[in-house]
């Protein structure tokens, strides 16, 4: 049986090459994982005062994490971060104190880019604040995707037999990965 797998995708453009990247791991995993993708770009900033009577789309993010067994973040770099609305959702996502979505789910994180690096800073960015949250992230191999821009057909099909080789080698690891550290 697959394994329920939390995605999210860190550009809320619909024709992203995060979203294509995203796509194409979806379909190499599958029968292994089902990656699940979970939005967030109807979420309020967090506020520790709404917590009293948290907003609908707060809880509707919640709820939809907390079952899941791991979580894959495929995202770009936004001023060598995450982009904002990410981190918004890793916030909401780990409140109230005590109630985090997160904890102990086994994650991993991929950067695309149409530069050359990858995605590198968002990717490490990512990583310090799961690890504080109590994710163990995969840590081999790593995934920065760059040149993004020349990766796709017009349908949004992954041409690149080279990154379709990475990405194949990234998501046997994250299964592997989420076997051994699965709840």
């Amino acid at each position: 049986m697959a394994r329920d797998v939390a995605l999210f995708i860190g550009s809320l453009r619909a024709g992203s090459f995060n979203r294509k990247t995203a796509m194409a791991m979806k379909e190499i995993a599958a029968g292994a994982l089902e990656l699940r993708e979970v939005g967030f770009g109807d979420l309020p900033l967090y506020d520790e005062d709404l917590e009293a009577d948290p907003p609908a789309p707060w809880r509707r993010f919640r709820e939809a994490v907390r079952p899941a067994e791991a979580v894959l973040f495929v995202t770009p770099e936004y001023n060598r971060s995450v982009p904002g609305g990410l981190k918004n959702a890793i916030d909401v996502g780990s409140r109230p104190y005590g109630q985090s979505v997160w904890s102990g789910k086994p994650g991993a994180v991929a950067t695309v880019s149409p530069g050359q690096i990858g995605g590198f800073g968002a990717n490490h960015a990512l990583r310090q604040s799961m690890v504080f949250l109590d994710v163990p992230m995969l840590q081999q191999p790593e995934a920065y995707i760059g040149g993004a821009a020349r990766l796709f057909d017009d349908a949004g099909r992954l041409t690149n037999d080279q990154t379709r080789a990475s990405l194949e080698t990234f998501m046997d690891a994250f299964a592997a990965w989420i076997e051994r550290n699965a709840g």
